[in-house]
């Protein structure tokens, strides 16, 4: 994940660089690539270059170039990954949403204010760069990352899709068949359909039986007879493929 931080203060550069080394340390697997600017339009004519990052922490007021015109080039680089904005005025806050930031914080900012904003930009900016699957509900549309599904359930033509958190989103009924509503993702390499109402994503099958499958969350999932050799040769492909 590369974050990139734009201050003209140096100390507040150096003291935003400290709170990602001190927000590493403390959640386990969080890893980022760090560049730092005290010149704005160094990094300004960088975006110009399309050389883009997964998340901005902008000051808002600096010299020849602010926050506003940074966050307006990202936004014309067709890149919509997550903007946060550290000021030293609510002035802005307006402007601010008009680039679609994800937070925006007033200085001084703690370190629990700017930990949950990271927090919610990393997984802004993992939805962004994840594919996603569309499902129409009684809410409007919602992209869900394929890597969030551990199964989709078919019942009496409405969609359950269920996350790895082991939550579910359902989808409204549906005029196509399942066959046609999971064409799109069952070209994915890792989902797999075991029967006529399951489709599951292998990255998440804790043990493969002859006539069902254990999902990591405990849910057992049918397979039909008809598919079950096909869907064990397939499973053992894609552990081997895991292991190289």
């Amino acid at each position: 994940m590369k974050i990139v931080i734009c201050d003209d203060s140096i100390e507040y550069l150096l003291k935003i660089e400290k709170l990602l080394f001190y927000y590493q340390d403390t959640h386990n697997g969080a890893r980022f690539e760090i560049e730092k600017f005290s010149d704005a339009a160094a990094l300004y004519r960088k975006i110009q270059q399309n050389d883009l990052a997964d998340i901005y922490i902008l000051d808002m007021i600096m010299a020849d170039k602010n926050g506003i015109d940074i966050g307006n080039q990202i936004r014309r680089a067709g890149c919509n990954n997550a903007i946060i904005y550290i000021t030293t005025s609510d002035d802005f806050a307006l402007d601010a949403y008009s680039v679609h930031a994800v937070r925006y914080l007033l200085k001084p900012i703690s370190e629990h204010s700017f930990f949950e904003a990271l927090d919610y930009a990393l997984s802004y900016a993992e939805v962004q760069k994840s594919p996603t699957y569309a499902i129409k509900t009684k809410d409007g549309l919602v992209s869900i990352p394929y890597s969030k599904i551990e199964y989709i359930e078919n019942s009496s033509r409405i969609l359950d899709v269920h996350l790895t958190n082991g939550q579910a989103v359902k989808s409204i009924f549906l005029r196509k068949s399942f066959d046609e509503e999971i064409r799109e993702i069952i070209c994915r390499p890792n989902f797999v359909q075991v029967h006529k109402s399951f489709l599951i994503n292998l990255n998440y099958v804790k043990k493969l039986a002859a006539n069902n499958a254990l999902m990591e969350t405990g849910k057992t999932i049918p397979i039909s007879k008809k598919r079950a050799a096909d869907i064990k040769k397939e499973y053992l492909l894609y552990i081997s493929n895991q292991h190289h």
